[in-house]
């Protein structure tokens, strides 16, 4: 459907159904979505819309390969030639800046420090260029991605794009094999994980709670990230937001990280909108789930051999610079 054809649906929906409520599009289509619809004077659209008001998102109506997923372990193909995910700093620490965008808590490495992973199923070495928090109103509740039909009360998405053929994320995510994206969940527990410490402390979290707030933030170890081991599961999917390209090598981890219950009460106090606008949590920011239809989901362990679950160099977070693990058999 056209850009204009989708307007004029939208407005015979809103006609329908709130004739108070006016359609002013925003400034520009990358402000024209939300994860909740907004009808506070002007409509913009949630993800039922998102495919409808602009011609160049239509794959978020009409894809075959959308995300996230509900993860069904049993439908699970054991790939043994899955590599380690290996980690690529230059043996630096990484600094950068922590944005509120309205929609998620965004953490943008410095463009000159370069950050890269491999492995896995990527046949690229893909750079960092973001770190996303997605997160719920409520604990148990927030994770894009599920595992078994059970949610998580975080998601934190590590999205990269394909440096080896592609100049820029921008040109990446409209093309084959141009980004892979490492999830990594989170639920409500008593001990912190390290990155999300100082990712989430109250001088930094503070300092970003309106839209537009930034915050830079320095020498963060990336690896403290990854729980110590896990496996992972991948598939083929979609960006969860609009424009929904389908180019997305997905990566979860199967382990989750703690965050702590202050932490992620501190998350549910971000403003979506401005200081000068009516106060609207960040949380709840997850596209429903989508459907999997033909595609396969595959994982490095088996599930027929559960006692080798995360043991081994195969199941570590593989750094540059540190020693290599010995393989427990």
């Amino acid at each position: 459907m056209g850009t204009a054809l989708g307007g004029i649906y939208l407005l015979g929906v809103l006609a329908a159904t709130c004739d108070a409520v006016q359609f002013v599009p925003a400034k520009t289509y990358e402000d024209w979505w939300a994860y909740k619809e907004t009808l506070h004077g002007s409509f913009v659209p949630g993800p039922p819309f998102w495919g409808l008001v602009n011609s160049a998102w239509s794959l978020c109506a009409i894809g075959k390969r959308q995300s996230p997923l509900d993860v069904n372990t049993s439908q699970m193909v054991f790939d043994p030639f899955l590599l380690p995910l290996r980690l690529s700093t230059g043996g630096k620490k990484v600094s950068g800046t922590m944005y509120n965008t309205g929609r998620h808590v965004s953490f943008r490495p410095d463009p000159l420090q370069l950050v890269n992973v491999s492995g896995g199923p990527l046949l690229y070495s893909h750079r960092l260029q973001e770190i996303r928090l997605h997160f719920g109103s409520e604990d148990g509740f927030g994770s894009e991605h599920w595992i078994d039909s059970e949610s998580f009360s975080a998601e934190v998405q590590l999205i990269h794009y394909n440096q080896e053929l592609y100049p820029n994320i921008s040109e990446a995510s409209r093309n084959p094999n141009g980004l892979a994206v490492i999830s990594i969940f989170a639920n409500v527990g008593p001990s912190p994980n390290p990155f999300l410490t100082r990712l989430l402390n109250r001088e930094t979290i503070t300092r970003i709670s309106y839209k537009n707030d930034a915050y830079l933030l320095h020498e963060l170890s990336l690896e403290d990230l990854y729980p110590e081991t896990f496996g992972f599961i991948t598939y083929q999917g979609s960006m969860s937001t609009p424009p929904c390209y389908e180019t997305v090598t997905w990566i979860l981890v199967d382990r989750p990280i703690n965050i702590t219950s202050v932490q992620i009460h501190s998350l549910r106090l971000l403003s979506q909108n401005l200081p000068s606008q009516i106060f609207r949590s960040m949380s709840d920011n997850s596209r429903p789930l989508q459907p999997l239809l033909q595609r396969s989901l595959r994982s490095n362990r088996d599930l027929r051999r559960p006692t080798r679950r995360c043991k081994g160099a195969n199941y570590k977070l593989h750094v540059d610079g540190a020693r290599p693990s010995k393989t427990v058999m």
